[in-house]
């Protein structure tokens, strides 16, 4: 089993084994598409894993249930995509996806054991990274916060998990010497105001590490015109986004916000590309694309819904419609279409 693939069953027990990551792959070289489409999605693996649910209040687990996808209940309204199975699902699916996307690992900043005794993993999710940091750094403490209690309730004995809202004020004055962000995508309204949070909150010589996407899609070559479907979905999407105050966008911008925080020092920005369906020639890339698709065709329900119809006004029949064309245009594969997985690291100077 992929050792970033989070287990079912009586414990999680989860590892990290040693990988050898494929060869390095030029990011900023075109992707070369495969002279043939890729056939049936049926053919895609669905790595499909189960997910348990902590018991912590029954307020935190009053989920609500909008367009048949149920959502989380702390600070209800302010994430706007579902917390149910298919989506926990969809979300290792994602960890997985941006593991391989970096290079099949799970971090890039020069983080060592010796040096790291307390790990954050902010919006934590199904809780799959913590869980995997804990077994790699098992003299580390792991916290994992998030909006729901969706993490499994079997762990190693050095993680935990707690339903927090970021944005909040940060009241618990403990420090950190890893603070690590990711796929907080549509997530957060004050970026700025959460990477100060973090530069506050680390230890001196602690690191902080972000990453996320750029959720506008696009092509290196024709093959993705702004007629099509998906065209008018991501486009849509986006849009909308923005206007709830939350951008789809934050990839690019990562690296900008932390150096205007003027703190941190050794600023580094990798930008990795990450192909939508298996047509690109490069293996790594096909792999990748592959994943991608999973993930996208299992979210676009919940990613949609609330969103087009909450805040576009759309009606929910236009936009499961405008959902099938999408998924009838990327069945065909014909678009060698992509996004960007950006990762941004940085340091708290140590005392002098």
């Amino acid at each position: 089993m992929d050792d970033s693939t989070r287990q079912s069953g009586n414990a999680v027990g989860t590892t990290v084994a040693a990988v050898d990551p494929p060869p390095a792959v030029d990011q900023d070289a075109e992707i070369e598409p495969e002279d043939e489409g890729f056939g049936d999605l049926d053919s895609i693996p669905d790595d499909r894993m189960s997910s348990y649910t902590r018991s912590i209040t029954s307020s935190v687990f009053d989920y609500p249930v909008e367009y048949g996808r149920r959502y989380h209940a702390y600070r209800q309204g302010t994430y706007a995509f579902p917390n149910d199975e298919p989506e926990l699902n969809r979300l290792d699916l994602a960890h997985i996806l941006m593991f391989k996307s970096i290079g099949y690992r799970l971090y890039l900043a020069p983080i060592r054991p010796e040096t790291t005794q307390r790990i954050l993993d902010i919006g934590t999710g199904t809780g799959i990274w913590a869980i995997q940091m804990a077994d790699k750094f098992p003299h580390a403490e792991v916290i994992g916060t998030d909006l729901s209690a969706v993490q499994p309730e079997w762990l190693p004995s050095n993680v935990k998990f707690i339903v927090d809202d970021v944005e909040s004020a940060w009241i618990d004055p403990k420090k950190y010497d890893y603070i690590f962000v990711r796929y907080m995508l549509v997530a957060i309204a004050d970026w700025p105001r959460l990477i100060a949070n973090i530069y506050d909150h680390l230890t001196p010589g602690g690191y902080a590490e972000f990453q996320d996407m750029d959720g506008l899609y696009y092509a290196d070559d024709a093959t993705y015109p702004p007629s099509s479907s998906l065209s008018l979905w991501n486009s849509r999407f986006v849009d909308a986004c923005e206007a709830m105050g939350r951008t789809a966008r934050p990839g690019p911008a990562l690296e900008g916000w932390v150096r205007a925080h003027g703190g941190f020092r050794g600023v580094t920005h990798k930008r990795f590309k990450a192909p939508i369906g298996p047509w690109a020639r490069d293996p790594h890339f096909k792999d990748v694309g592959a994943l991608n698709l999973r993930q996208l065709l299992d979210g676009l329900e919940g990613f949609s819904l609330k969103v087009f119809c909450g805040v576009l006004g759309w009606e929910e029949g236009d936009v499961r419609e405008l959902l099938e064309r999408v998924r009838a245009e990327l069945g065909e594969g014909g678009m060698h279409v992509m996004f960007d997985h950006h990762v941004v690291y940085a340091q708290k100077p140590g005392l002098e």
